[in-house]
């Protein structure tokens, strides 16, 4: 969807929402569209905890990455926001507000976020 403002033709922010359940645990995904980017919410509550910003670089082949707010010791956002954007080309915000005790849990939802965009590569 786009927008004018000020005559030139602007992308409007779309919001896409889905939930799945793993192991267990109801997990609950939140994206918004952005120009040239999206903004992906991942938590089992209304939490956000953390955010991460990854975005390509044409010096190196893999994406910047920076915690924005949260425990630096958890890396689940950086990581996951930085192979986000090298999979999308995009610059990707990400806050993940799931707690880090199963990694298969983050490997789970990491490819179901994979599966939404296969899916539905126009909200993202």
């Amino acid at each position: 969807m786009t927008d004018t403002q000020n005559g030139a033709v602007v992308d409007a922010i779309t919001v896409h929402n889905f939930s799945e359940k793993i192991l267990e645990q109801v997990v609950h995904f939140h994206v918004m569209k952005l120009s040239g980017g999206f903004f992906l919410w991942v938590g089992s509550t209304p939490v956000l905890s953390n955010l991460a910003v990854s975005m390509s670089s044409k010096y190196d082949s893999m994406p910047l990455s920076t915690l924005v707010m949260g425990d630096p010791s958890n890396t689940a956002p950086n990581s996951l926001a930085q192979r986000l954007a090298k999979k999308t080309k995009k610059q990707v915000y990400v806050s993940y507000s799931l707690p880090m005790t199963d990694s298969s849990l983050s490997l789970l939802v990491e490819n179901r976020i994979k599966k939404e965009l296969e899916l539905h590569p126009e909200h993202f």
